[in-house]
């Protein structure tokens, strides 16, 4: 666990800290310079959890005494040295020098390409709603570079996952700068990364043993069906419509897909929790798509 630094008094008229430097530092595996972890504080109101999407987020809502804070910002780490960002547990957890090497290669193209599109990004100080979403993209780029034994595949759809909703976040506060379009394509991104995991378990290609929380958000893990319901309501938000056919097929495999793992259907009973509320809906979206091109699955 981090150990806090004695906080310094609060200067009248500046906002309690939302987070805090934890006081012992990282090492970074590529380049081996030890960093700062800036850890978010728990408790004291900051965290006033509100509704859950159908996304599996959970929106958090503002306080008086904080504002509006995003949690997730502080789940990425970064090496403000050679902007080597992972999940704060991989920069311990992956021992694959030759992952960090390639890493390490990239580092002129990854700074270039994240600056593209988050200019003038920090890495040194405390993180804002936009560094934190460069930190993601980062992260993005160089799981890109990591073997496989360490699940690249569904670690990269959950960042893109979560980078869509930061980027809507940034839109909504500083509406103008396109970053609507950029959440929608860091969402086909998402769906992209999220279906070939499942091809890529499935066809022991790339395991997911290794992956400890499934998210997608911090809140609540929920687990490999969690997975399997964003691949079904991703390809029904984000999917492609140029192709028709391809589409109603891709619907109609991730409905019985989803009946399957949570007893849907009109024999059903009702079953409580999140995943399963959301896991219905969709299958009722999905179904009447299909009932409306006459496309009926055998569990109708």
């Amino acid at each position: 666990m981090p150990v806090q630094r004695k906080a310094k008094p609060q200067e009248d008229g500046k906002k309690p800290a939302v987070s805090y430097w934890a006081k012992d530092k990282v090492e970074c595996p590529t380049c081996h310079k030890l960093f700062e972890m800036e850890v978010m504080h728990k408790g004291g109101g900051r965290m006033i959890a509100g509704n859950l999407t159908d996304e599996l987020h959970r929106i958090f809502e503002p306080s008086k005494k904080f504002g509006r804070i995003y949690p997730l910002i502080y789940e990425i780490g970064c090496c403000p040295k050679c902007h080597t960002a992972l999940f704060w547990k991989d920069f311990k957890d992956i021992k694959d020098s030759s992952s960090f090497d390639r890493i390490s290669a990239d580092e002129d193209h990854r700074k270039a390409a994240v600056e593209a599109i988050f200019p003038h990004y920090n890495t040194k100080d405390q993180r804002t709603l936009f560094d934190g979403a460069a930190m993601y993209y980062l992260a993005l780029l160089c799981y890109e570079k990591v073997d496989i034994a360490y699940a690249p595949t569904f670690k990269r759809g959950m960042i893109c996952l979560r980078l869509a909703w930061l980027c809507r976040d940034i839109e909504r506060v500083s509406p103008g700068h396109n970053y609507g379009y950029v959440a929608d394509v860091f969402y086909r991104k998402a769906l992209f990364f999220y279906q070939q995991t499942l091809i890529n378990e499935t066809g022991r290609i790339e395991s997911i043993e290794s992956v400890g929380n499934f998210g997608p958000d911090i809140d609540k893990n929920y687990g490999y069906d969690g997975v399997i319901y964003l691949c079904g309501l991703l390809e029904y938000k984000y999917g492609q419509h140029d192709d028709e056919e391809l589409r109603l097929k891709k619907l109609d495999e991730f409905k019985r897909a989803i009946a399957r793992i949570f007893g849907l259907g009109k024999s059903s009973k009702n079953k409580p929790g999140p995943l399963l509320e959301v896991a219905r809906s969709l299958y009722d979206k999905m179904s009447a798509e299909l009932s409306s091109n006459n496309i009926f699955s055998d569990d109708d």
